[in-house]
């Protein structure tokens, strides 16, 4: 289990956080390899819970599922009985954008499809909407009354929504015509996503940490819900857990067609990414388009080939998977390729790959017995009667009950 850091001093800021995740977890729970995770699953207390979430805003691509999904199926697979692990598609989060409900009820299914389709078993995780637990906006809005507005003002995420400057503040003339209140208020919502679950409400287990992976771009989200939670503490006593991160290896997938930028289910030319569900002619044709560069030869350099480079990571993070090799090692490994035998080798690593990810979808979204929604249905209620013990003890400690 990470060891939980605490506010160092009252000049402690986001900026410094990443230094600090690094410096206060325990080694032994870093994503980086199979026999380190053996290890803490060993030397530990098997009372865990580990919580992620992942929006239904389009189809998942192989960015998401090298950045996420195969790290909760690793997970997953690796934790000892009785971990209890909670994954939710988060449809409340995606209405901070305007979304067709015909488009968004057919993405909830597809996603929670995807979901058991790359090896999420529900028998041992549980994988529910987060709409279906009401908990989770309770103990929003009663997280949101203590809230800092400077602090949500200083969060990246609504400024990346509106495309707008990092320093940009809620004075500039677009936030104030374009922000809404959902948008800003996001990072309260995912504060309550994690605090809402815990282990248990005994002695032994009521400082027990929700595990949460997290990847670079999410520290400052993890960073804020420690914040509130602290706040909510200190006014209403050890009510709320702190989270504790889990790091999981930066496995940043790029654009196909613009290799500076992440792949990116919004990018207008859907040959900028491959999709879980592609079929073999389709990932082929768009490896086969993929943005490199005329240079003779195959070698990893993110700054000067980043489209080679990106393919060389894709290469990497599916064949390798463990990062037993180094980008720069794969890259040797293939450098007497032409650029065009070099697309057609990654091209059909990916098929082989994601081959029978893309059957078990298919045979799932095809099957008209109920099976997508019961599995839906058992999870909100493990999920609520979970969110529920905390939610209790948050009314208790306000009063409310």
């Amino acid at each position: 289990m990470p060891t939980i850091f605490q506010r160092a001093h009252p000049e402690y800021s986001v900026r410094n956080a990443s230094r600090l995740l690094y410096q206060r977890l325990n080694p032994s729970y870093l994503l980086c390899s199979r026999q380190s995770r053996r290890n803490a699953s060993a030397s530990t207390s098997n009372d865990r819970i580990i919580f992620s979430g992942i929006q239904p805003t389009g189809e998942p691509h192989l960015g998401n599922y090298l950045g996420a999904l195969k790290q909760w199926v690793l997970l997953q697979n690796e934790a000892v009985p009785p971990t209890k692990l909670l994954f939710s598609i988060v449809d409340l989060h995606a209405l901070t954008i305007p979304q067709d409900p015909t488009i968004l009820r057919q993405r909830r299914k597809q996603l929670l499809a995807t979901l058991i389709a790359v090896g999420i078993d529900p028998k041992r995780s549980t994988v529910f909407f987060q709409s279906a637990v009401p908990a989770h906006s309770e103990l929003m809005w009663i997280l949101s009354t203590i809230s800092s507005m400077g602090y949500l003002s200083r969060m990246t995420q609504w400024k990346n929504k509106l495309q707008l400057p990092e320093e940009s503040t809620l004075e500039n003339s677009d936030a104030k015509s374009r922000l809404k209140l959902g948008l800003f208020s996001y990072p309260v919502l995912q504060a309550a996503d994690v605090l809402v679950h815990r282990v248990g409400t005994d002695n032994k287990n009521k400082n027990r940490a929700t595990d949460v992976p997290v990847g670079e771009d999410q520290k400052q989200h993890l960073e804020f819900t420690r914040e509130v939670a602290n706040g909510f503490n200190h006014l209403y006593g050890p009510v709320l857990t702190m989270p504790a991160p889990l790091i999981s290896p930066a496995k940043r997938v790029m654009s196909l067609k613009q290799p500076m930028l992440k792949m990116s289910k919004s990018h207008n030319d859907p040959r900028s990414r491959i999709l879980l569900t592609d079929s073999a002619e389709d990932i082929h044709q768009k490896i086969k388009l993929a943005l490199t560069d005329s240079e003779p030869g195959i070698s990893y350099d993110p700054s000067r080939r980043p489209g080679v480079s990106n393919l060389i990571e894709i290469l990497s993070h599916v064949q390798g998977g463990d990062g037993s090799r180094s980008f720069i090692e794969m890259g040797r490994e293939h450098q007497r390729l032409s650029m065009r035998a070099f697309k057609e080798h990654v091209a059909s690593t990916l098929t082989k790959h994601l081959r029978g990810i893309r059957e078990r979808y298919l045979e799932l979204t095809n099957n008209t017995s109920g099976y997508i929604d019961s599995i839906a249905e058992d999870g909100a209620k493990i999920a609520r009667d979970n969110a529920d013990i905390t939610l209790s003890s948050v009314k208790n400690a306000l009063g409310l009950s």
